[in-house]
């Protein structure tokens, strides 16, 4: 089966009205999903970033191809009924069981595919059905070094298949180490350019992340974009510019919040900087914007998160489920440690940060500070969280301040993402949400704050870890991500914002997707406005993980509750034959049959 009849099928079906008055889009996604899998399959090449996809063709035009319409009456088998499904795993293992792909061996006019369809009996009540649209997350590298696209054939062919497959768009970095590498205010827009007209050509839209951090030394991270050059000069003349923890180790991953007033960028403030690359950004993208980008995620830490670099896992520093370190050693952090704690009368808790924090991969009860009756529960303790959460909170604020003036009026929404740190919930302490900024313990709720800041500047709140459960998690790890996620879906329902989400790690499963389909209602709190699934490559193209893939997504759209019906209630079966007359030598009569 070549692209061009796919397309052409997807297209005819859509346009047929029986289609449309008795079909379940989704049954429909799941049909064309099984014959793109297949394709793909086929043409799937090595890579370390995209797919490498031959070229596809112009398509041929709609008059290359007939379709026919026939029905039978033919009474369903016992055997072929199905129970209603209460997940969308379920709802996958019971269509694989029961089906055949027409890829499989020599596919004859006495094999139909069979598929129930999808009832259209359920009801949406309230924001526990609402549509919750799905974005893909592009490589890291889709604009390269150089400033172009990277494979933009092999990208083009993605991007068609994520539009058949119902997606609402795709996210992408928008590298501050790319785009202003060659100077200050010198700015190279043109890859990004590039992407946003094929994105929409497709008719996709696109979240664009203003990533002022650098790419690599994280989870996930599969190449090196440093920050722009002429700022690492500036970090080698002054290595305080970059977070530093109690050994001296200092971290070139983003700048430190410590110095965001001071103008140590050549003349400009961090502040400042980040303000000119987003009005710039705006500028040239002004006819795109709330059209075709209709997100603009604001860069506010590593990785993009509001968060110190409590972990790094870069040469082995960290590793899970590691408490972390307190990033607050370079000297504008320290300078103003001491002015606070000077201003509140107690100068002898300026002089550093807590000695009993213990190192990156301790537990907390191997700690002074963090063990269950430990100083983070005293008065130094909630002083010190206070100043350093504090210090992560004002950041955010003018960052978002800045933004919120720059894109207002544009269409576009603003978001920020904050870390879905999980491991050690379950203690008193919290530690690793503290030694990354987050004041959440037993007695203070670390999230409530952030998401009145964000509301402050009307943004939405961008969280991880959608997808992982409780039962998946090591018990030495004391993890808690649903109780994470639940706490946090309270604390954005209470300051009135939108909660979206990603899933933390690469996740192809159907109990994966079940659950990122529960947090998406709004049974605690508030449900999902949007998910951003992570990420493009060649493995969400193998055909198990594209098909499972296509059915999470059409479930998303359905509010993240489609089942099947216990039986077909009638006694007709659609029977959809397509003649493609240029392969009548091949295949003289291809018949698919879905009842």
């Amino acid at each position: 089966m070549t692209p061009q009849i796919l397309f052409s099928i997807q297209t005819s079906l859509y346009k047929t009205p029986f289609l449309h008055s008795h079909i379940h889009h989704l049954q429909i996604l799941h049909f064309l999903s099984k014959f793109y899998t297949k394709l793909m399959a086929l043409t799937l090449r090595s890579s370390t970033s995209f797919l490498y996809l031959k070229d596809i063709k112009t398509l041929k035009t709609l008059d290359d191809f007939s379709t026919t319409l026939c029905f039978a009456q033919i009474k369903p088998s016992c055997t072929t009924r199905f129970k209603a499904k209460n997940s969308i795993q379920d709802h996958v293992q019971s269509t694989r069981e029961t089906s055949v792909s027409p890829f499989e061996g020599e596919y004859n006019n006495g094999q139909k595919e069979k598929f129930h369809a999808l009832s259209s009996g359920h009801h949406q009540t309230g924001n526990n059905n609402s549509r919750v649209p799905v974005y893909v997350m592009l490589p890291l590298d889709t604009v390269t070094i150089s400033g172009h696209l990277n494979k933009p054939k092999a990208l083009n062919a993605s991007l068609m298949a994520l539009k058949t497959a119902g997606m609402e768009g795709v996210m992408v970095d928008v590298w501050w180490g790319l785009v202003e590498k060659d100077g200050p205010l010198k700015y190279n827009w043109e890859g990004y350019v590039e992407l946003v007209n094929m994105v929409q050509k497709h008719g996709l839209k696109l979240q664009a992340v203003m990533s002022f951090h650098q790419c690599g030394g994280n989870v996930g991270d599969s190449c090196s974009i440093p920050l722009p050059p002429w700022v690492l000069e500036e970090i080698s003349r002054n290595p305080d510019l970059v977070y530093t923890d109690r050994s001296g180790r200092r971290n070139p991953e983003y700048i430190s919040l410590g110095c965001d007033a001071v103008p140590v960028l050549r003349g400009r403030t961090p502040i400042q900087v980040y303000a000119d690359y987003m009005r710039s950004f705006q500028q040239r993208f002004k006819n795109y914007l709330g059209d075709v980008i209709v997100e603009i995620q604001v860069g506010l830490g590593p990785c993009g998160e509001l968060r110190y670099p409590s972990y790094p896992e870069s040469n082995g520093t960290w590793r899970f489920p590691g408490i972390g370190e307190f990033q607050c050693y370079d000297k504008y952090m320290r300078a103003s440690l001491e002015a606070v704690a000077d201003e509140n009368g107690t100068k002898d808790w300026g002089k550093s940060g807590p000695h009993d924090s213990g190192q990156y991969n301790q537990f907390p009860e191997d700690t002074g500070f963090f063990r269950r009756e430990g100083t983070w529960d005293t008065d130094y303790g909630r002083f010190f969280m206070e100043w350093y959460s504090g210090k992560l909170l004002e950041h955010g604020d003018r960052i978002l301040g800045s933004a919120e003036s720059i894109f207002r009026g544009t269409g576009a929404k603003l978001s920020g993402k904050v870390a879905g740190i999980h491991w050690h919930y379950k203690t008193r302490s919290h530690a690793a949400e503290l030694t990354a900024g987050y004041y959440n313990t037993r007695h203070s709720d670390g999230y409530l704050p952030i998401a009145r800041m964000l509301a402050k500047h009307s943004v939405v709140f961008n969280f991880t870890c959608m997808e992982m459960r409780d039962g998946e998690q090591p018990e030495h790890a004391n993890c808690s991500p649903e109780g994470l996620v639940r706490q946090v879906k309270l604390a954005v329902r209470d300051a009135g914002i939108e909660l979206a989400g990603e899933n933390a790690l690469e996740r192809y499963d159907g109990g994966a997707y079940g659950q990122v389909m529960a947090t998406s209602r709004s049974d605690s709190g508030n449900g999902l406005c949007a998910f951003t699934f992570l990420r493009l490559n060649k493995r969400l193209f193998e055909a198990e993980n594209w098909r499972q893939f296509v059915s999470f997504v059409r479930s998303m759209s359905e509010g993240g509750r489609v089942r099947l019906p216990e039986s077909d209630a009638s006694t007709t079966d659609l029977y959809v034959r397509f003649v493609d007359h240029k392969m009548k030598r091949l295949k003289e009569d291809k018949e698919i049959t879905l009842v």
